[in-house]
């Protein structure tokens, strides 16, 4: 059966790609979710059909379009963990690099061209900027950003060569959940800052540790820019319409422009909860930059897209109920 209105969602079965297919579903549209399920929960597909599949097996990408008509493609498939990337560097080249170009091929070979990139404020590495703007990416210090930069390079060259309008969503760190309690963070081994302390509070992580406190930061400890991923999927949407009116695409910052440090986080999550946060120091991670706080005034400008839930206080209690519903307390 033909979908009206499809819209492929790459890794729609992760955590940001399901809060996406919610929005687009709400935005009007269908997202058929491609995903290979090996990070994804097939209980998050809940707002349209689910095709299991690589992104890299282009044949599969190209009858999976021209299957359900498919209009755009979000691509938010592939592996997102600094250490990981650090340690592993080629399961990253070829999840994202590789994989990405599979998909572009399938594309093509389906007629389709416009594309909206899940991209990442890892692309700045070192910036030494605050706020970072859009201008100031590259080199990454991390092979996870590395591999974003360089498909973002491969989408200008697909936009001149072969016609394709391309947009990449520099996001910071997501976090919160859907406020139905339908979707959130779920991953094993659990790596970000947020679900992990609330893990902590839980009894599911033993091992919570701040990394690094002589950053030159305010309090020693890294400091970053937190979006809730409900505005994260707003943001989908807006530069999803953008180029299906005919916008060639362009780079935005997903950010709040101000910055928490790691130290702030753990503290607003004792004051949210009322629950303490069992941590230890630990050194710092590899790979890890001191600051990376977006500049998000092109997304404003251009998208018309402007955080409306990523209050600090409305993150974490998002995330707080979620949790405790995904994992509840050990006791």
């Amino acid at each position: 059966m033909v979908a009206t209105r499809a819209i492929l969602v790459a890794g729609g079965a992760g955590y940001i790609g399901a809060h996406c297919c919610k929005a687009v579903a709400e935005a009007g549209f269908t997202p058929i979710c491609y995903d290979d399920l090996s990070t994804g929960h097939r209980r998050f597909v809940q707002w349209g059909p689910l095709v299991v599949g690589d992104i890299a097996d282009n044949l599969k990408v190209t009858s999976t379009i021209r299957h359900h008509d498919i209009m755009a493609v979000l691509h938010l498939a592939g592996p997102s963990t600094v250490g990981e990337s650090i340690a592993d560097p080629q399961k990253y080249y070829l999840a994202n690099v590789a994989g990405t170009l599979g998909l572009l091929q399938g594309m093509r070979e389906a007629g389709c061209r416009h594309l909206v990139f899940s991209s990442s404020g890892a692309v700045y590495g070192n910036a030494g900027r605050d706020p970072i703007p859009e201008s100031a990416a590259g080199p990454s210090v991390n092979p996870y950003g590395r591999s974003k930069y360089m498909i973002e390079q491969i989408l200008l060259d697909y936009r001149a060569a072969y016609g394709f309008s391309a947009t990449a969503l520099r996001y910071f760190n997501a976090c919160g959940a859907d406020a139905s309690g339908l979707i959130g963070e779920l991953r094993d081994p659990e790596t970000h800052l947020i679900p992990r302390a609330l893990m902590a509070i839980l009894g599911h992580v033993t091992d919570f540790a701040i990394l690094g406190t002589d950053y030159e930061t305010p309090d020693g400890t890294a400091v970053r820019d937190f979006i809730h991923v409900d505005d994260l999927a707003a943001a989908h949407v807006a530069a999803l319409k953008r180029l299906l009116a005919g916008h060639p695409g362009d780079a935005y910052n997903l950010g709040t422009g101000r910055g928490h440090s790691v130290r702030a986080i753990v503290d607003a999550i004792r004051d949210e909860t009322g629950e303490q946060v069992p941590f230890v120091y630990r050194a710092r991670r590899a790979g890890d930059p001191p600051v990376l706080v977006a500049d998000p005034t092109r997304a404003e400008r251009e998208l018309g897209f402007r955080p409306r839930k990523s209050d600090l206080g409305h993150i974490i209690r998002s995330a707080w109920a979620w949790h405790q519903t995904a994992h509840p307390r050990i006791v």
